[in-house]
C-alpha cells in the first residue's frame, strides 16, 4: 500500500519530514529516489528536525555520509545517518562502494536515510521505506512512500 502526500512547499516538505520523523526508529532505513532537486535533501532535513539531531542536515553528496547525533539536551533519541549514493551509481560496483561506507555498522541504532541508494543498501535490512519524490513544474512535491516488509504499514497509517 502506497501512502501519496502532495506538499506545495519546500517548508512543507521539511514539515512532512518533521511528522515522518514521529513514526520512525532505530533500525529504520529510508531509500530516497527522485530527480535532483525535488526534495530529497528537505525531506531529510525535516526527518533531522523532528529526531532532534545535532548539526545542520546538508547534501552529502560530496562527502557521501554523514552522522548526525542525537541531541539529548532537546529530546534527541536516535542518531540520522544521512548517505547519497548518487556519485556511486556509475562506479563499476557500486554495491562494494556501499559497502566501504559500513552503513550496516550504524543501521542497528540509527535512523539512516540513503538517497539515490535502490538497488544498492536494501539488503542492510529486513524490512524499508522506499520514498520517491517528484517535483511538479509548480514546485509541488508529491511523495510517495512504499512500505515494504516489516510494520511500515501501519506506522504509516498513523501519519494521516
Amino acid at each position: 500500500m502506497t501512502h501519496v502526500v502532495k506538499l506545495p512547499t519546500a517548508a512543507d516538505t521539511q514539515e512532512f519530514g518533521r511528522r515522518l520523523a514521529g513514526v520512525l526508529r532505530a533500525g529504520d532505513l529510508l531509500l530516497l529516489t527522485g530527480p535532483l532537486g525535488a526534495g530529497k535533501t528537505a525531506l531529510t532535513q525535516g526527518i533531522g528536525a523532528g529526531l532532534r539531531v545535532r548539526g545542520d542536515i546538508t547534501s552529502p553528496t560530496f562527502v557521501i555520509a554523514r552522522v548526525h547525533q542525537p541531541d539529548r539536551a532537546r529530546g534527541g533519541r536516535v542518531a540520522l545517518v544521512h548517505a547519497d549514493a548518487y556519485r556511486l551509481g556509475d562506479a563499476a560496483d557500486p554495491r562494494a562502494e556501499i559497502d566501504d561506507l559500513d552503513l550496516d555498522a550504524s543501521v542497528e541504532e540509527s535512523v539512516t536515510v540513503v538517497e539515490w541508494g535502490e538497488g544498492m543498501v536494501e539488503q542492510l535490512v529486513d524490512a524499508h521505506l522506499r520514498v520517491r519524490i517528484d517535483r511538479r513544474d509548480d514546485d509541488t512535491r508529491v511523495v510517495e512512500l512504499e512500505p515494504v516488509g516489516g510494520d511500515w504499514a501501519q506506522r504509516l497509517a498513523g501519519l494521516g
